[in-house]
């Protein structure tokens, strides 16, 4: 089984609940916006998401939630490469690698709507950068300073909290939560908030006052 079916099914297995859901998409240029059902559902989770203020930044490190890209799943490829297959098109692989080391494909940026096209090489990776669309230090000013380090490993590497995107726009968003970054593509918001607020859901991760009232305006127009 090609580990792009294998993650989006994970991912939809995690969002999916009753009969209506949230999936991940492979082809992200081409998400519609959840159904009624989901944005329902992700009403609830975030009704139940505890509100405080951020905890103060100090000891973040991203290496305080483990090794970057680590191979969490002991597939043999690391979590960007994972990801990279799942989210691309096209992908091309690097001989000798199993099918693990992308070299190049093409993503349908979900953030903006452009196509672009990933070549792997020290100029040009950063086109395409792999996203966590709850920061890891966001988590880590709202709750991830307590957790033990296998959680925040698992947070970090989790495909529900990834996404490969415009390199340039993921710098801009930085580790900005939904009261001060959107995507500008007006048609993916609704997805993406209700993905971070499935993340935050799953690990138990705070909202601010500020947070919770971005993401009850994205859902209310969705």
């Amino acid at each position: 089984m090609r580990v792009r079916a294998f993650m989006a099914g994970l991912a939809a297995i995690t969002m999916l609940t009753g009969c209506g859901g949230l999936q991940a998409q492979s082809n992200a240029s081409g998400a519609s916006k959840p159904d009624s059902a989901a944005v329902s559902q992700a009403r609830d989770k975030l009704a139940k998401l505890t509100v405080k203020g951020r905890a103060p930044k100090t000891g973040f490190d991203r290496d305080e939630f483990g090794s970057p890209w680590a191979d969490v799943d002991h597939n043999g490829c690391d979590t960007r490469n994972d990801i990279l297959k799942r989210d691309l098109e096209n992908e091309t692989f690097k001989p000798g690698s199993r099918d693990c080391i992308v070299l190049t494909g093409t993503l349908n940026d979900p953030y903006s709507g452009k196509t672009i096209q990933f070549k792997r090489g020290q100029n040009t990776s950063t086109a395409v950068q792999i996203d966590h669309l709850v920061p890891l230090s966001d988590a880590w000013q709202k709750g991830a300073q307590q957790w033990p380090a296998t959680k925040r490993k698992e947070f970090a590497n989790d495909p529900l909290n990834l996404m490969a995107v415009d390199g340039p726009l993921n710098g801009q968003k930085s580790d900005s939560d939904a009261a001060t970054w959107l995507p500008p593509r007006k048609e993916y918001r609704c997805t993406y908030i209700a993905r971070q607020i499935e993340v935050k859901s799953k690990y138990g991760v705070w909202v601010t006052s500020a947070e919770k009232g971005a993401m009850k305006t994205v859902l209310d127009g969705c």
